[in-house]
């Protein structure tokens, strides 16, 4: 299957630009993205771009349609976001040191606390910036609240009833430090368990500026803190909402850029000839498709369906353009491309080297799990431009030996001869190639592995990975897991798009 996609047929060789409408997609959803997750580096971009496919005539927009669009996409990316990723959080904001937002931020916040410092300073201390900084305190605090809070709500409206400070203050009676202990212990008692240490250190400072400072510095954390907790409250009822939302998003997009499927028809075109192709040399897989009577083989539409994601899985990032329907997930995408090149590797290395070994140490659990560990360490960084496969399998090559001649000589057996440590170093150096025999069958069996736990992923139990991918096979359940998870939430979203395009492609098969 490897190979099929590998040399599926790419139309590289387009210099006309695409249309605004679908970049102003992709920009759109770039942006959140970028505020979203941390992004995949690639590469610098090309400098050709993809002719599109002519299904439909390009429609001029105006700003003002391209600006309410962009928003749409952004809300409907992040509703995605917090669908998809588990680990999803907010992340407080943290501006660059040396940026420019950042110095004026620190100009702008130095001015106010002088400013209420020489206030509090004066005799009699004027208080009116203080009971305005008090009512803020106040507001944030009710809104930590739920609706079953009554007690705390009535403490926090009584104790901090600005009417009533303001009256205090002009009588000289307002004790400033008194109301900070309550908002101190308030805090305290509405706080994730997490900010309790930050909480109990505002009881150590005396002087009321710093101390005010402090409680807001302390009050935009839990702020956070509340709002990650609204999302994970919320996450398991959002599914349904959000494939809804998702949806009528897309499609109101579509409506104003009828052009907007062209590369996911395109996407599944190609899909479906190579599976096409494939049947007709009788080397399609088990699960992708269905027999069919008549003139010719007929393909089933889950199936093109299944190997057009796959085939993103071997995408031409910077030549070619991601299908629409894909693109919020063209950064998740990128990942599992990388993480599966990264296993590939792995398990090549592994499977010449328990090949190589004696039987005895190949079937130690202990040992090919710290061969493993040992190998993916010096692999971790393989996703990066400045990486060079050569020189990690080289270093790669020098620790297996060490280690296979280690274990041998604990085992009792020979260790490995000069002649073997070269042969093992030389077909280790090997698999740097794509064009590995090794790498080509693991990465082959990879996508097979994948293709089949797509295609059985609701039934238990999950399959098991095919020969030689044993050592790995944890590491790609758990990009399995998250794949099929991916996919079929794609599936529930955008399938009465795919089934239309589907059903026109395989009229014509």
């Amino acid at each position: 299957m490897s190979e099929n996609l590998d040399k599926s047929n790419i139309n590289e060789a387009g210099k006309s630009k695409s249309s605004d409408s679908e970049q102003g997609l992709e920009d759109a959803v770039e942006g959140c993205d970028e505020a979203l997750q941390k992004n995949i580096k690639s590469g610098s971009p090309s400098t050709q771009r993809v002719q599109r496919p002519h299904s439909s005539p390009p429609r001029f927009v105006t700003v003002e349609e391209l600006l309410e669009t962009a928003k749409g996409v952004t809300n409907m990316a992040l509703a995605h976001e917090i669908v998809i990723n588990g680990d999803f959080q907010i992340k407080p904001v943290e501006l660059p040191e040396d940026s420019l937002e950042k110095r004026v931020k620190d100009i702008v916040h130095k001015a106010f606390w002088d400013c209420l410092s020489v206030q509090l300073s004066e005799v009699p201390p004027t208080y009116d910036r203080a009971i305005k900084l008090v009512g803020e305190i106040k507001e944030t605090l009710l809104s930590f609240l739920l609706p079953g809070h009554t007690r705390l709500r009535i403490q926090i409206t009584e104790v901090l009833d600005l009417d009533l400070i303001k009256q205090e203050a002009e009588n000289g009676a307002l004790d400033i430090s008194k109301l900070a202990e309550f908002i101190i212990g308030m805090m305290g008692t509405l706080c994730a368990p997490v900010r309790d240490e930050e909480v109990k250190k505002l009881k150590d400072i005396k002087e009321i500026v710093p101390l005010f400072r402090a409680i807001f510095s302390v009050l935009d954390l839990m702020k956070v803190d509340m709002a990650n907790f609204a999302v994970s409250s919320i996450r398991p009822h959002l599914m349904q909402q959000s494939v809804e939302y998702e949806r009528k998003q897309f499609q109101e997009f579509l409506e104003k850029q009828p052009n907007s499927l062209d590369f996911v028809t395109q996407w599944l075109q190609e899909a479906a000839d190579d599976l096409m192709s494939q049947k007709y040399k009788n080397a399609l897989p088990a699960a992708g498709g269905a027999a069919g009577s008549g003139d010719g083989p007929r393909l089933d539409p889950v199936a093109v369906q299944n190997y057009a994601y796959l085939k993103l899985l071997k995408w031409d990032h910077l030549h070619r353009p991601f299908p629409e329907t894909v693109l919020m997930d063209h950064s998740r995408f990128q990942e599992f491309q990388l993480q599966l090149e990264q296993l590939t590797v792995l398990g090549a290395v592994l499977l010449v080297t328990f090949s190589m070994a004696a039987p005895g140490i190949a079937s130690r659990a202990d040992f090919a799990e710290k061969l493993k560990m040992i190998v993916k360490i010096l692999l971790t960084d393989m996703h990066l431009p400045s990486f060079h496969l050569e020189d990690a399998l080289t270093a790669v090559g020098e620790k297996v030996c060490l280690e296979v001649s280690s274990c041998l000589s604990l085992c009792g057996l020979s260790p490995l001869t000069t002649d073997q440590e070269a042969v093992l170093k030389g077909q280790i150096q090997a698999v740097a190639s794509p064009d590995n025999p090794i790498r080509r069958i693991v990465d082959s069996r990879i996508l097979t592995f994948l293709d089949t736990y797509l295609a059985s992923s609701h039934q238990k139990p999950s399959p098991i990975a095919p020969g030689g991918l044993g050592p790995i096979q944890k590491e790609l359940e758990e990009v399995a897991v998250k794949f099929v998870r991916l996919v079929n939430y794609n599936k529930m979203v955008f399938s009465p798009y795919y089934d239309v395009i589907l059903s026109k492609i395989l009229a014509r098969s």
